[in-house]
């Protein structure tokens, strides 16, 4: 740990988002240590890199509508509790924790209703505060998830994203149904893997990119299909006996691959959406939902916390295959370089190490 002049700072490497325009700066910051009662100070371990992450460095029209420069960034991370605040006692000094990266109020209509993901005061870390690409984090405890201390410090950081698929996946009954993975960057490729986990009877995956195709391949997907040579309809249709899929997990935001599942989902079927598409959606409304009788579940974050008991359930049945989402380990400095591997597609989840740890 290295201290300031001051008693009640820190002082660290960060990645910050310092300029509107492309790229981030890794530099020294301050941190101070005094904490607010329900607060707990982090110094992280691990911490992974999302599609999110990417808008910020791109500086995209979302992200220049949505921040505040400079910001230090990242929002998925595991790390250990250095301090605590004066009235915290649901976690301790010591304990290896990962965190729910939606700050909630606790006070409004849905908060108080026990439906936390979509209160409509949530902030969340690395673009409405400041984030976890850092050596130190201070957080509300109550976002604070306690995990085994012998877990790998590679898997816990990527429970946060884990648990988008787990909620997305979730919401309805796949054990025995088919399923389509619409989108396989790292959230769908763990939509794969959870599909299976959850017992999906075949496992359909859809993605342009050849890198992730092979990848949802290796993790179980029955049928991969690239749309950019393939009529996604007619090929999904000849798949389920000309009826459609039970359940669709819709991760990529596309306009076309969103307006392409709601003609091959079967009647009475599912649909989560989590990808945020860009663009206007058009649908037919009266055949494409009403008189197909299908439900669609907009999907928001986690569930708190009954998604990240699900993930740890999850991850400790061994279904799942993290190491082989998990293709890259790269040091937080070199974080530059990580933004342009996801901006290629090839590669499935980056994880970020600060300064010189290595995690096997």
């Amino acid at each position: 740990m290295h201290t300031s002049d001051s008693k009640n700072t820190l002082e660290m490497m960060a990645v910050v988002k310092r300029e509107p325009k492309k790229g981030f700066s890794f530099e020294k910051k301050v941190i101070s240590t005094d904490l607010k009662p329900d607060e707990v100070l982090v110094k992280v371990l691990t911490a992974s890199f999302c599609g999110t992450d990417y808008h910020i460095y791109t500086y995209d029209d979302w992200a220049k509508n949505r921040l505040k420069l400079p910001l230090t960034v990242g929002h998925e991370f595991s790390g250990e509790i250095l301090k605590i605040g004066s009235k915290v006692d649901r976690v301790k000094i010591g304990d290896i924790v990962s965190a729910e990266t939606h700050i909630i109020c606790n006070e409004c209509e849905f908060c108080l209703r026990g439906e936390g993901h979509i209160c409509e005061n949530t902030k969340i870390i690395g673009v409405d505060t400041d984030g976890c690409f850092a050596r130190y984090i201070k957080m509300p405890a109550a976002n604070c998830f306690v995990n085994d201390k012998d877990g790998n410090p590679l898997h816990l950081s990527v429970q946060e994203p884990l648990g988008n698929a787990v909620h997305t996946l979730k919401h309805f009954d796949i054990k025995h149904k088919t399923v389509a993975i619409v989108g396989c960057g790292p959230i769908g490729l763990m939509g794969v893997d959870v599909a299976n986990a959850y017992e999906a009877k075949k496992v359909i995956a859809i993605e342009v990119n050849e890198y992730r195709r092979n990848l949802a391949k290796k993790l179980g997907a029955d049928v991969v299909i690239n749309p950019l040579e393939e009529d996604v309809i007619a090929r999904v249709l000849s798949e389920t006996d000309g009826r459609g899929v039970d359940v669709v997990g819709e991760f990529s935001g596309n306009k076309t691959a969103i307006e392409q599942a709601f003609k091959y989902i079967k009647a009475g079927g599912g649909m989560s959406l989590l990808g945020i598409p860009a663009q206007k959606i058009e649908l037919d409304l009266a055949n494409d939902i009403v008189f197909k009788g299908i439900h669609v579940y907009g999907v928001v974050g986690r569930l708190i916390y009954d998604t990240w008991y699900e993930v740890k359930a999850l991850i400790e049945s061994g279904k799942l295959h993290l190491d082989e989402i998990i293709t890259h380990q790269l040091r937080l400095q070199d974080i530059n370089e990580a933004a342009e591997i996801m901006g290629s597609g090839n590669c499935g989840k980056i994880v970020l190490v600060p300064e010189d740890d290595v995690y096997e």
